[in-house]
């Protein structure tokens, strides 16, 4: 053991014994992400790595106890800098950034602060976004004492990477191999054990052929990525009202959108129960094209087109790929299968509630809507395209996509809720048809195809007159969530928006009083409240409370100051870091589902558009 009298150089380790647990059990969703459109780290109040799938969103995930359940120590990886007798922890975003300052302080008054960050910064005309996590590690009070508890995991938690010393890194065998480099000596991480920080250590973790551990290459990259950042949120117009709100938002939004294709998923997370012990528990790590449609449409608002555009060729690829260019469900984000639903063997959940799914059933249902998102995705490369010629010839492309919501929009299918029983006529996919047909005749009109124009006008007006037949009941004066249907779905609050029927139709009206009337639990809005698959509904899903919220917005002064009203209530049930879960329980708050929710952060800059606006005459 070192003297107390003498102070330890640097990496310097104080030999108070082995650490034989890593980790503690994550019981709420209070954590930050961290990112670069490559890899995403959640990480919990005191500086833990609680998530993080390598070498991409749908990788292994090599740091879970967030699915870990009571014991994560048992069978997750862990990354922990512990303050040896620690009392407290304050975290917060470094503005207009996804970087991460956590600061530890002990009993003592010492203190140290990490930062977090996944480096992404322009090269020549190049976004360059490695699968690394850089942990800084400076003292700011005193002598503070820290121990690294750093142990990947392998095969869904199933077992640990074991470490190989080298001479100033750390590797762990497996696929892909990974790393870590560091500035100090390497007997302590690999121990477990104390040592003090007297200058800053330099922490980078990732593929194996990557970055190595070099202080002053890691302050660089520090210094790349903020200015990456910053310059990206200056392009951004967001209202004043709600600006940093809306920052934060397009940022965690901006973390989903897969670099190297485009793709760009829900959330980084499996398996976050909607509600408790409840089985449901989906992976959200792969690629929906309706989910993509609302995050890259929100970015598209403020003015951030690039992630649109990216989108859209992204499902052109695939739907290149087939020969009528069917779209499916979800895609992995290389835009092919996703893997058939299984569960992890290893990993007990979160807060013990499994199972851990890996892929998704849904991939395999029918879901019609599909080709409405599509086609309001790919009108950012006509109106952004280089040329006519160009134009014409994706017009072409496109109109495949409309050919299948001709045939498909009176047909059953699984809905945009995805429910695993028997499929169903859905109004909202059958509106979403209407939307593609639509939009390829607004195309046309703009390329000046009058031909193509009145054959897709004609092909909208079918549609929507079907729509106005089936849908509606008169009974409940309201449209139903199916067609000669009964029961309702808050997916139609999207009507106004979409350009099916103005906000102030009597027949959207009576939809509105009907979902506040049956949906609408306290402030927030369920989906829907029948019976499903998995029985009724415990959560409300949040973006149904902002397409509420929108609707309301849209509907004139009055109802507007009870949107902003309503707004301001959701904004304070994030969590600290202003980032939301999928759902909410409506008595305590508390955020399920999985995390952090595209949806729901796209929601949050939709409706501050929406409430910016100049609002509408009774």
């Amino acid at each position: 053991m070192w003297h107390p009298d003498v102070r330890p150089s640097v990496g310097s380790s104080l030999r108070y014994g082995r650490v034989l647990v890593y980790g503690s059990p994550v019981t709420s969703l209070d954590l930050a992400l961290v990112g670069n459109g490559t890899i995403g780290a959640l990480i919990d109040a005191q500086g833990g790595v609680a998530w993080c799938c390598f070498p991409r969103f749908d990788g292994d995930p090599v740091f879970c106890t967030l699915l870990g359940g009571e014991n994560p120590s048992t069978a997750c990886g862990s990354f922990v800098i512990e303050l040896v007798d620690g009392t407290q922890a304050e975290q917060k975003y470094l503005a207009d950034t996804p970087i991460l300052v956590t600061r530890l302080y002990d009993r003592h008054g010492n203190a140290v602060e990490i930062t977090d960050f996944c480096p992404r910064y322009e090269s020549g005309e190049d976004i360059v976004c490695p699968p690394v996590l850089v942990r800084q590690l400076k003292p700011i009070a005193g002598r503070p004492s820290v121990r690294v508890q750093l142990s990947p995991a392998f095969d869904y938690g199933c077992g640990l990477r074991h470490p190989s010393p080298g001479a100033k890194y750390i590797s762990y065998a497996g696929e892909p191999p990974l790393r870590l480099g560091v500035n100090a000596p390497i007997e302590p991480i690999i121990d477990a054990v104390p040592f003090y920080v007297q200058e800053t250590i330099t922490l980078i973790f990732g593929t194996a052929n990557q970055l190595t551990g070099d202080a002053a290459g890691a302050a660089r990259l520090l210094e790349q990525t903020i200015g990456y950042w910053r310059k990206w949120v200056k392009t951004l117009e967001p209202p004043t009202q709600w600006r940093d709100d809306v920052v934060r938002a397009a940022i965690t939004l901006a973390l989903n959108v897969y670099e190297p294709t485009g793709a760009i998923i829900p959330a980084m997370t499996t398996s976050i129960p909607e509600a408790p012990n409840t089985g449901r528990n989906w992976d959200y790590r792969y690629c929906w094209p309706r989910d993509g449609y609302f995050t890259a449409a929100a970015l598209g608002r403020l003015g951030e087109s690039r992630s649109a555009e990216r989108f859209a060729q992204f499902l052109l690829r695939v739907a290149d790929s087939t020969s009528d260019a069917r779209l499916v469900p979800i895609y992995d984000i290389d835009g092919g299968q996703i893997p058939v639903e299984h569960f992890a063997a290893c990993l007990s959940g979160y807060r013990g509630m499994g199972p851990v799914r890996i892929g998704n059933k849904a991939s395999e249902q029918a879901q019609h809507d599909l080709y409405g998102e599509a086609l309001l995705i790919a009108g950012a490369l006509l109106e952004h395209g280089p040329g006519r010629s160009v134009d014409r010839g994706l017009f072409a492309r496109l109109e495949r996509w409309g050919e299948q919501a001709v045939k498909l929009f009176d047909k059953p299918d699984a809905g945009l809720w995805e429910l695993r029983g028997a499929a169903r006529v859905h109004t909202f996919s059958s509106v979403m048809c209407w939307v593609a047909c639509d939009r390829l005749a607004k195309f046309a009109e703009r390329l000046q195809s009058g031909d193509r124009a009145t054959h897709w006008r004609e092909r909208a007006d079918d549609i929507h007159a079907g729509i106005l037949r089936r849908s509606w009941n008169a009974d409940l004066n309201a449209f139903t969530a199916t067609m000669e249907g009964d029961s309702l779905d808050a997916s139609l609050l999207l009507m106004p928006r979409l350009g099916f029927l103005p906000a102030d139709d009597h027949r959207f009206g009576g939809t509105v009083a009907a979902i506040e009337s049956q949906l609408k639990h306290g402030d927030f809005v369920y989906r829907y409240v029948e019976r499903d698959d998995f029985g009724y509904p415990e959560n409300a899903f949040l973006v149904c409370t902002f397409w509420y919220i929108e609707a309301l917005a849209l509907m004139g002064r009055t109802r507007r100051e009870q949107a902003r009203a309503l707004f301001e209530k959701i904004l304070a049930a994030r969590n600290r870091h202003g980032l939301l879960a999928e759902d909410l329980d409506t008595r305590t708050q508390e955020q399920w589902g999985n995390f952090p929710q595209t949806y729901c952060m796209a929601g949050i800059i939709d409706c501050a558009i929406a409430l910016a606006e100049k609002p509408k005459a009774n």
